[in-house]
């Protein structure tokens, strides 16, 4: 078992940054590959972004690429994802989710964060 707590959403206007972060708790975070979604009222859980286990490869979905970073501390159990360059289309409920090995899409991913908000204003 892996539990995931996200922090750091809120209100950001157009423009500005926000640092999402996951701690995790359990057994073999650091052998788990990391992955970051969003969902938008009224629309389906997409793909953000994702790390590996050990941080040297990192995927990132179009929308995000150039704004977002995706990193981790396997010392401290801890995912992050810096978000630049902020746009009103960002705002959702940021998920962060784990699985052994990545992957891009929802099913793959075997344990899941409660959320958090961020809210982009124009």
């Amino acid at each position: 078992q892996v539990q995931l707590v996200e922090s750091g959403g809120g209100l950001v206007q157009g423009g500005g940054s926000l640092s999402l972060s996951c701690a995790a708790s359990g057994r073999t975070f650091s052998n788990a590959a990391m992955g970051w979604f969003r969902q938008a009222p009224g629309k389906e859980r997409e793909f953000v972004a994702t790390i590996s286990w050990n941080g040297g490869r990192t995927y990132y979905a179009d929308s995000v690429k150039g704004r977002f970073t995706i990193s981790r501390d396997n010392a401290k159990n801890t995912v992050y994802l810096q978000m630049n360059s902020l746009k009103p289309e960002d705002t959702a409920v940021y998920y962060c989710a784990a699985n052994p090995i990545g992957g891009f899409n929802v099913p793959e991913y075997d344990y899941w964060g409660q959320g958090t908000q961020v809210t982009v204003s124009s």
